[in-house]
């Protein structure tokens, strides 16, 4: 579909790889709410990577989704994303296009690539922006409704900061940037903390602070890193919805959640987030790059309210979510390097039509692959002493980490690579997926399924 010609169609996107009946049911009544209330056509996208019978649950679930007028359920598992996928990468005519194919749809879980699936699919329909929740995340409720963060992420996204203006509580902007369109919308999460590691801070807050001070630079003061460790993960509290407030601003990274985000395709179009595998964080890129090139944005209080499912709480779940952990802290060597690049640059990163430079940012990740690892030995070693210092499940980890440790500072050196072979590619997908269209790549007829 010719965005020119359909300038009001979005994507609400859902990613998951577990049962979430409710939190289908429940974004098909945020779809619901913005298209009676704002002027667009909603295309809800459901990927879905769960097993096949959680599938077909979630299928009937779709099937029994209300019709409602502007909004299009599409629930593709990964059969048809690979379809898509495939008919996209062989029109854009890049060269290693299995390569292409493993970065978008990898075997194992990848939350900047789900995220990049809806970014391609939502370009071939058409659709403004994107807008992501996540399958363990839930609405607050105020006066008896459902607080849904789409309110401000279409009262905006799109804009020009002048007239957007008018749709805040309050700008927090220097005028030169008012000339340019509001580029992210985003709020962030009440409950749970969003990285599981709470457990850590109750059996040992000594040990907590030195884990999670590891996500930082390593040269930061003390003070610094107290700092990073006390507004690290933890979203806006607990503290429930009780009115509207929203400020027009450059978005700080840390007050936002990508389970309550909306992102213009003039963003998400351009340069797309990490593919890398078991790698929690992957998917923030983009909230530092629209920081950094003084893009504007609005950050409102519609939080999410955030949960964990029970997998988490298995041995398994644990296992697999502290690998995910660790990976995230070795990642950031590159990222922080890179992040510190893209501060510098500010400006530079857009061009002359307000438009981010793919390839300034593929520029900083091939520098920062040549980084030494020491630093991250460094990381590998604080965070098996502080593992066996907590002992039971947390020492027996340990143990599985320290066996990977050399696959684990390769992976995360040949993640950034990855990465910027993947933005060097992106036009050429964008292009294809606009071409491809959804319905002709996963043969879809009137009805997605």
């Amino acid at each position: 579909m010719n965005r020119e010609t359909s300038t009001d169609r979005i994507c609400l996107t859902l990613p998951t790889n577990r049962a979430c009946s409710p939190a289908i049911a429940e974004i098909s009544e945020e779809a619901a709410y913005a298209a009676r209330t704002f002027p667009v056509e909603v295309d809800l996208l459901i990927l879905d990577s769960s097993d096949e019978a959680t599938r077909s649950e979630h299928a009937r679930v779709v099937a029994e989704l209300p019709v409602t007028p502007n909004v299009t359920v599409h629930h593709l598992d990964e059969a048809r994303q690979r379809d898509f996928l495939r008919h996209a990468i062989r029109h854009s005519g890049l060269a290693e296009q299995e390569r292409m194919l493993e970065l978008m749809l990898p075997a194992d879980l990848s939350y900047g690539a789900c995220t990049n699936r809806a970014f391609l699919i939502a370009s071939a329909l058409g659709c403004r922006s994107v807008h992501r929740r996540d399958s363990d995340c839930t609405y607050q409720v105020f006066d008896g409704e459902k607080v849904f963060p789409i309110h401000h992420e279409l009262a905006s996204l799109g804009k020009p900061a002048s007239e957007a203006s008018a749709a805040v509580s309050e700008t927090v902007l220097e005028p030169a940037h008012a000339h340019r369109p509001v580029s992210m919308v985003g709020s962030s999460f009440i409950g749970e903390p969003s990285v599981d590691i709470a457990e850590i801070e109750r059996l040992d807050a000594g040990v907590y602070h030195d884990v999670v001070s590891l996500w930082g630079p390593v040269d930061w003061s003390d003070e610094e890193k107290r700092q990073l460790v006390d507004e690290s993960f933890k979203g806006a509290g607990t503290e429930p919805f009780t009115g509207d407030h929203a400020t027009l601003t450059l978005v700080d990274p840390m007050r936002v959640d990508m389970s309550n985000i909306g992102f213009h395709h003039e963003v998400y179009e351009r340069v797309p987030l990490p593919p890398a595998t078991d790698t929690i964080g992957s998917d923030y890129f983009l909230i530092h790059l629209v920081h950094d090139a003084a893009l504007p944005g609005v950050l409102h209080n519609r939080h999410i309210e955030n949960f964990y499912t029970p997998y988490r709480r298995t041995d398994a779940g644990f296992r697999a979510y502290q690998m995910r952990f660790v990976k995230f802290l070795l990642s950031m060597l590159y990222l922080n390097f890179v992040y510190d690049r893209m501060g510098s640059a500010g400006a530079a990163l857009v061009d002359d039509h307000e438009h981010v430079r793919g390839d300034t940012i593929s520029g900083f990740l091939g520098e920062s692959t040549g980084l030494d690892r020491t630093d991250n030995v460094w990381r590998l070693d604080r965070v098996s002493t502080s593992y066996r210092k907590l002992g039971g499940r947390y020492a027996e980890f340990a143990e599985l980490m320290d066996a990977r440790r050399e696959q684990l500072l390769d992976e995360a050196q040949s993640d950034m690579e990855d990465f910027a072979l993947l933005i060097d590619a992106w036009p050429a997908l964008v292009r294809a997926a606009r071409d491809t269209g959804l319905r002709t790549a996963v043969g879809l007829g009137s009805a997605d399924g």
